[in-house]
């Protein structure tokens, strides 16, 4: 009893001496709460270091070997750091990257330091880019965005991106530069790739469901989730000439009824974290310093409480490329003012944001609020409770067989059967004896930009090796070849030899005079249509042809006589006229991701169904562009000499290897009510083919007379349904206000009693029509 005693009684003397916890560290409390009491506990130097992020300068903490190095990093992140960019890279900035385990390792050993050795223990964010997986070695590659909006499916953007989240959160990732929500009205634009495509609705919908899986809808995010970027915000999708950062002039009233409308659903329903400002100007003035843009519209009106963040090195852009400031800690200041919390990539214009301080010209009230923004990030995401990540996890999960299993439904749903002539697709296997696959990308798997390299990664043809080799005489040509490279990274990228091409064209032929049946490959590569992210890193293009000698390898094999259909793949929608006319059967299969080749082997035999439908115009040529959709009633009124001023295919077209038949359209009303009011429309679907198939069920609105010009219909609606063979089902649809609201000549959100055309159907260009009057 006397050694319990003593026992206890040293312990109340060693609970009496501790001081009490700090109330950061306290986990009951709020984030909001607990970034109070630590921002009231740093100094300058520490909350100058949250608004930094390190990149390149990674080099400063690294050693040579690419392992951190401690005495390195007590001196260049003694006062700590707000983020760390891209982590699992393995050789320097856009490299390949660390297998999990390894960049598990490496992410733990260096948040230890942050919290155990600075002086506050304030742990570091790492952001990553996971546009469509996360770009590092092993991670599961999906379908390139604009891939994934064409299946028009919600339920799959959830799937797939919980599953990019759990990847990216187990190796040490806890903020993604993602979802691109820009609104694309200009294909020549190489990032065209990256978009969910033309539509602000679509766009918003699975961007919304997108931005739940990745965050989840807790105030604290836990373990497989992540915060997320809005990208990127302004203007950025349809700029002079389709240039990546070239000026948008688009009026505020356009802005608003487009471009913004992703942006402001994905801030209020989503609660997205954190917002990336676009690197072109807007109304005269770079994003990036456009204070009416990021603080009085995207703070203040819409109620946006999270982070603002830099686009990389849009901050030193102010000075070098818009020419606003020849200082770069000038361009810093108009930033940080404007409304920009975090610099990324590296320190140019935060990096003397302490001598802007103690020169008086951001008050310390400027600074916490910053800071404080920065805080409450890392409490939501659980970095001051749980800091570290199981290397032995992550190499369990990173590219499991049940992310592959999501890759490659993703890649099924992605394709979009554009022409399908006399039920020329899908191929009977068993009237084949020998198949020739021909053509550039027949051998490719393509992947689009923002990739890596996954576990595994299938072309068509080795897809078609594997499966059916042993069954069927597999032929292969490729034709031709596009470009001198394939590597979305390289700078300079040139067409391939057209005298070399000549001869690739030849040796095809004679291939394609053996086949009973041929498939051909074109379209585009990684390397033809891309970010251009410097003057010698172009990416974007003044064409959408098939370029370097492909429309004449099509020619060519056409002229043999042999049956023949074409696969596509490419970033943005494509000039495929010529090709569309010669060949009975074509589908758009853009970039499919790593099991790409498996989907487009069975698609090629009906082991499965497409279902996917256009997210943008294709248009017929460049000279046709812009083909959005929604374009307002004086545009589209047709050019001279017979040129054809419709796109080739419209928005939401895409065919099935069933027939989908519309009926009963009816309105639960005839009229509505401008206030509260809500009416129902139903329609009946029935599959009439003999295959089981999914459609999606496509609503459209039309403004019929208003106050102010309005598009010829807007998509306010939209279901992806599965019905057997002979199924019927009814749709239904909700139509409120807020779907027929619009700016008024004020700039006012109204509604306005009159007429409205509701229509549904398989396409933007394919609906029926009934009529609902709206009064007040």
């Amino acid at each position: 009893m006397k050694i319990f005693l003593s026992l206890l009684a040293a312990c109340s003397i060693q609970l009496a001496a501790s001081p009490q916890q700090p109330a950061y560290k306290n986990k009951d409390l709020s984030p909001e709460t607990r970034a109070k009491d630590l921002l009231s506990r740093m100094n300058l130097d520490e909350k100058v270091m949250q608004t930094q992020c390190l990149w390149i300068q990674k080099s400063t903490i690294l050693n040579s070997n690419g392992d951190f190095d401690e005495a390195r990093a007590e001196k260049a992140i003694k006062n700590g750091l707000g983020e760390l960019a891209r982590l699992n890279e393995n050789a320097g900035p856009n490299s390949y990257g660390y297998h999990p385990k390894q960049a598990a390792e490496l992410y733990n050993r260096i948040q230890h330091f942050f919290i155990e050795k600075t002086r506050l223990g304030i742990p570091v964010m790492v952001h990553e880019e996971s546009l469509h997986g996360q770009q590092t070695q092993d991670a599961t590659n999906f379908p390139i965005p604009i891939g994934l909006a064409s299946s028009w499916n919600e339920n799959l953007m959830t799937e797939i991106y919980t599953a990019v989240a759990q990847e990216v959160r187990a190796r040490g990732g806890q903020h993604v530069l993602a979802p691109v929500i820009d609104v694309t009205r200009d294909p020549r634009w190489g990032r065209t790739e990256e978009t969910l495509g033309e539509d602000p609705f679509l766009i918003s919908r699975l961007a919304v469901a997108e931005i739940k899986a990745y965050q989840g809808d807790g105030v604290y995010l836990g373990k497989d989730h992540v915060a997320t970027t809005l990208k990127h915000f302004g203007i950025h999708g349809q700029s002079e000439g389709g240039e990546n950062v070239a000026p948008s002039n688009i009026d505020e009233r356009t802005a608003r009824e487009i471009f913004f409308k992703p942006f402001k659903t994905c801030v209020q329903e989503a609660k997205a974290m954190n917002v990336m400002a676009c690197y072109n100007e807007v109304w005269g003035l770079p994003a990036h310093i456009n204070k009416h843009l990021l603080t009085d519209i995207l703070r203040k009106e819409w109620g946006f409480n999270g982070l603002i963040v830099s686009d990389y090195f849009a901050i030193r852009d102010v000075s070098t490329l818009h020419k606003i400031t020849p200082s770069y800690d000038s361009a810093g200041l108009l930033a940080f003012r404007a409304g920009i919390d975090l610099e990324t990539p590296d320190p140019d214009g935060f990096k003397n944001l302490k001598q802007l301080v103690l020169a008086g010209k951001i008050s310390k009230k400027e600074l916490d609020e910053t800071v404080l923004r920065i805080l409450i990030a890392k409490f939501r995401l659980g970095l001051f409770d749980d800091p570290y990540v199981d290397p032995g996890k992550a190499e369990e999960i990173v590219g499991s067989k049940e992310k592959r299993a999501a890759a490659y439904k993703a890649a099924t749903e992605a394709m979009v059967l554009l022409k399908n002539e006399n039920n020329f697709l899908p191929l009977d296997k068993n009237k084949i004896k020998t198949i020739a696959f021909i053509g550039p990308n027949a051998d490719k798997c393509l992947l689009g930009g923002y990739s890596s390299k996954p576990r595994v990664c299938i072309s068509p043809l080795q897809a078609l090796q594997e499966k059916y080799g042993t069954t069927l005489h597999v032929l292969y040509a490729e034709g031709a070849t596009i470009t001198d490279k394939n590597n979305w990274f390289a700078d300079t990228i040139n067409l391939a030899n057209a005298e070399e091409n000549k001869r690739k064209i030849a040796e095809a032929v004679e291939v394609a005079k053996t086949a009973d049946v041929i498939v051909l490959f074109v379209g585009g590569n990684e390397s033809t249509s891309r970010e251009g992210w410097a003057t010698n890193h172009l990416g974007d293009l003044p064409t959408l042809e098939l370029l370097n000698g492909q429309n004449e390898l099509i020619k060519e094999i056409i002229a043999v006589g042999k049956p023949t259909c074409a696969f596509v793949n490419s970033g943005p929608p494509l000039s495929i006229g010529n090709l569309v006319n010669a060949v009975p059967a074509v589908m758009q299969c853009w970039y499919l991701g790593q099991e790409g080749g498996y989907a487009i082997v069975d698609a090629l035999f009906g082991d499965i169904n497409p279902s996917g439908k256009l997210p943008i115009s294709f248009p017929r040529t460049a000279g046709n562009i812009p083909a959005y959709y929604n374009y307002k009633p004086s545009a589209r009124r047709g050019y001279n000499l017979g040129f054809d001023a419709t796109p080739l295919f419209a928005f939401g077209h895409g065919l099935s290897y069933t027939t989908f038949d519309y009926s009963n359209l009816k309105l639960s009303s005839p009229t509505m009510q401008t206030r509260l009011g809500r009416v129902t429309v139903t329609v009946d679907v029935k599959n009439a083919g003999d295959r089981k198939g999914a459609e999606v069920v496509q609503m459209y609105i039309r403004d019929d007379y208003a106050s102010v010009t309005r598009p010829v219909k807007e998509l306010k609606g939209f279901k992806k349904i599965w019905l057997d063979p002979g199924q019927t089902q009814t749709v239904s649809f909700t139509i409120t206000p807020a779907l027929l609201s619009f700016y008024d000549k004020d700039m006012k959100w109204v509604i306005e009693p009159g007429d409205f055309t509701i229509m549904i159907g398989t396409s933007s260009d394919k609906t029926q029509e009934i009529k609902l009057s709206v009064v007040k």
